[in-house]
């Protein structure tokens, strides 16, 4: 056993370092749950537990929703919490308690970072609120009603990091932290349109506690500012296309290639089939990479070669070639596909994990590469 709750609090979500030392970071729910405070989208934090020093629970975000809130901690609750390649930060989708409080239409999905840049304590004048780890800012930015046709968004979720070290700009620089995730953008006629935005990030720890055009905490009336220079731009335009956006379903996380190179998501083609594609976190026209007539029906990962990506297509572990788009199977067909939650390589590339429903439960199944 990794990390058991108590006090009535649950966990769940986990997900590990890619470096050692090994950590294991987590959703945790509020302790001591009742009925002016449960777990929510905006009652939850992230934890860090690290393998050798399983009795030493950390919180990753600190908590403060007394005014004036604190730049460096959040006001609201954190969820799947990802390590960065190089396992030095952490990003995160967030939901705002202060706005919830006032309008829940103002909470909106938002996602975030925790850097090392120092721990956070909190002046704590309400029972729920707590310190962290890591310094946290939100580096998306939303707005309820965004103006149809805009780069404008009321949504940000399903964020991945770009590149094991970043990814090459048009002028041949190197960007060296960036977020894609996945925005909601609104149509003409009102309906909504996931697209695909990315964030550079500052080289500097500092930088990251510099306000930008609003406060970095918030204020009673708007949501955490990103910090100074930190904008969103928007990387796919798909309103015209016949169908048009990301697919939520099957629900995927932007995965970018270990170079950094290409962005892979999820689209339907011209015949309403859901396949992979890729596109440059410098924008430009996305690349179909799978043409196939069953369609991908789950969220995916590249191979740490950065060659291929594996998924789910036909009820069967596919190994797909990221350059010619060729599939190979790796499992037998079902009659009931595998879970479409996660395919995950082994840090070595020779083996796949996925998950099957076995008597009504999730069990773990590992299939070789080659």
């Amino acid at each position: 056993m990794i990390y058991r709750a108590t006090a009535g609090a649950h966990v769940g979500v986990v997900t590990c370092s890619p470096q050692e030392p090994l950590r294991y970071v987590f959703i945790h729910g509020p302790e001591n749950p009742d009925g002016e405070w449960q777990y929510d989208f905006h009652h939850r934090r992230g934890t860090i537990v690290a393998d050798r020093q399983r009795d030493e629970a950390i919180t990753l975000d600190a908590f403060s929703i007394t005014p004036p809130y604190q730049a460096g901690a959040l006001r609201g609750g954190t969820h799947v919490h990802v390590f960065s390649p190089d396992a030095s930060r952490l990003s995160f989708t967030y939901n705002d308690h202060v706005l919830h409080e006032r309008d829940p239409a103002l909470n909106l999905r938002n996602v975030g970072v925790a850097v090392p840049l120092q721990a956070v304590t909190v002046e704590k004048h309400h029972p729920r609120e707590y310190d962290g780890s890591h310094y946290c800012v939100l580096v998306s930015r939303t707005t309820p009603q965004p103006q149809p046709g805009s780069d404008e968004i009321n949504r940000a979720y399903e964020e991945g990091w770009v590149g094991a070290a970043g990814y090459i700009r048009q002028d041949g620089s190197r960007q060296r932290w960036a977020l894609a995730f996945i925005g909601d953008t609104r149509a003409a006629d009102g309906t909504t349109v996931p697209e695909i935005f990315i964030v550079d990030l500052p080289d500097a720890l500092e930088e990251y506690a510099k306000a930008g055009d609003a406060p970095l905490a918030g204020t009673a009336t708007s949501m955490p500012a990103p910090p100074a220079g930190v904008q969103q731009r928007r990387l796919t335009f798909t309103h015209s296309r016949r169908y048009p956006g990301l697919v939520n379903q099957p629900r995927h996380w932007l995965r970018a290639s270990p170079d950094g190179s290409e962005i892979a998501f999820l689209m339907r083609d011209e015949a309403g089939v859901v396949q992979l594609w890729t596109l440059s976190p410098n924008g430009g026209e996305p690349r179909q990479v799978t043409c196939t007539e069953h369609g991908v029906q789950s969220a995916f990962n590249w191979h740490p070669d950065g060659r291929s990506l594996a998924f789910v297509s036909d009820n069967s572990i596919m190994l797909c070639e990221a350059k010619s788009g060729e599939l190979v199977r790796l499992t037998a067909r079902t009659d009931s596909a595998p879970s479409a939650d996660a395919v995950v390589f082994s840090p070595d590339g020779k083996h796949i994990a996925y998950m099957r429903e076995i008597d009504g439960f999730n069990q773990l199944f590992v299939v070789a590469t080659a």
